[in-house]
């Protein structure tokens, strides 16, 4: 049975099949960020990684955007907050959170909006979705990666034109640059988003947090370090598996053509 926790601003909502879907719900304001927001949503993400029923998340917007950035009638309390806190930062709890995040982005993504889609694993943007970063524009300086993580997906010179100019990012666009996974008809992100949890879910969960883990934590090496952290963690992984892990595997393998494999080694 689903499990809806009354949460106003901030919904989790978890579901039986290994999916929870964490949802910004404030529609009339486009989803705009105050800072007990922020808290609550840094909150949701870091309770996602110890629960154990929980295999991917589905991270979206209710209404007609994703998040339209910080409440700027609020500025003041979200900026001159703790910014540096990492247990009440919904960037860095992403960043944390060991199982993968789809991003399913109906609208506008906006700055700090902008900045949540980043750390997403994987997006799904609706046709009409257009990603904007408006820092330059009313004066804020970037803190949730904007400025490093974009041009390091899109290149130096198309993400400073984005940042520079505050001009939007459509969907279309950003999937042609590799930063969006999949660009759908409106209406269509969240179902898309689903059916790529329920193609992870299908896999062997164990694996799916070790290769998320190496990817993203090879992306902060070069290549040659990166190739070696592989090479490493793949050694330990196998000199530490047991005959019975070993012969697991190989009965996983082997279901591999029945209707519901086992997802634990």
């Amino acid at each position: 049975m689903d499990q809806t926790v009354p949460e106003n601003l901030i919904m989790v909502k978890k579901e039986s099949g290994g999916i929870a879907v964490i949802t910004i719900n404030r529609p009339k304001s486009l989803n705009s960020l105050t800072r007990a927001m922020m808290v609550d949503l840094a909150k949701a993400f870091k309770d996602m990684d110890s629960e154990e029923s929980v295999q991917v998340v589905i991270f979206t917007g209710s209404g007609r955007s994703f998040c339209s950035g910080v409440d700027l009638t609020a500025a003041e309390s979200v900026f001159k907050g703790d910014v540096k806190d990492p247990e009440t930062d919904p960037v860095v709890q992403m960043e944390r959170l060991r199982k993968p995040i789809i991003g399913a982005i109906n609208g506008f993504a906006i700055t700090a909006g902008f900045e949540l889609a980043l750390a997403c694993d994987i997006l799904v943007a609706s046709r009409g979705a257009k990603f904007m970063d408006t820092h330059a524009r009313f004066g804020i300086f970037p803190s949730w990666g904007l400025s490093q993580k974009l041009s390091r997906i899109i290149g130096a010179n198309k993400a400073r034109e984005v940042s520079l100019t505050s001009l939007p990012l459509t969907a279309d666009v950003a999937g042609k640059l590799g930063f969006v996974n999949h660009v759908v008809e409106e209406g269509e992100a969240f179902k898309k988003a689903r059916e790529i949890a329920e193609a992870i879910i299908k896999n062997e969960q164990g694996m799916v947090l070790r290769i998320k883990s190496v990817i993203n934590d090879g992306l902060k090496l070069d290549l040659g370090h990166a190739l070696a952290l592989e090479k490493e963690r793949a050694h330990a992984y196998y000199s530490g598996m047991t005959k019975e892990q070993f012969k697991k595997m190989q009965e996983f393998i082997a279901g591999r053509g029945s209707k519901k494999p086992s997802s634990k080694l």
